[in-house]
């Protein structure tokens, strides 16, 4: 196993010229507003799409269980209810899609915290999500775009 030595200001250097050659970097080494907007809302549709599912209730389907076209998060009917009767059990969900009477601090809030606004918790079968807040902001970021 060969180890190497270099002085720290030899590792400093290299790092920043990573850092400043990255795609998205200017010479300051800050990020492309336009890029890490894009970036934000990407992870966002990850989130949306991939890992929590939002569209299974959010999204009307046809008769063969597939999303209506042009009505994604546009808000459905609930097809599914448990077996045993649960208080407080929604039997639609609202639209999603752009978050009209939002705002980003109300929703990140509430995908945080699991709490909306006047404190209240979301109905089942919405889950009540704790996310960072580097993730609630790109969902909310990804919903916005929506409008």
């Amino acid at each position: 196993m060969l180890i190497m030595k270099f002085a720290p200001a030899t590792v400093a250097a290299a790092l920043l010229c990573a850092v400043v050659t990255l795609p998205g970097f200017s010479q300051s080494a800050k990020p492309a507003s336009r890029g890490a907007n894009q970036a934000q809302i990407a992870h966002g549709e990850y989130l949306v799409k991939g890992v929590a599912g939002c569209g299974d209730c959010h999204t009307p389907m046809n008769s063969k269980g597939q999303p209506i076209a042009g009505q994604w998060l546009d808000g459905a009917r609930l097809d599914f209810k448990p077996i045993v009767q649960f208080p407080g059990w929604a039997d639609a969900s609202p639209k999603i899609a752009g978050l009209e009477g939002w705002s980003n601090e109300q929703a990140i809030h509430l995908l945080m915290t699991g709490i909306a606004p006047g404190g209240q918790r979301p109905r089942p079968p919405m889950p009540q999500y704790r996310m960072n807040h580097t993730d609630a902001a790109a969902v909310v970021a990804y919903l916005k775009s929506l409008k």
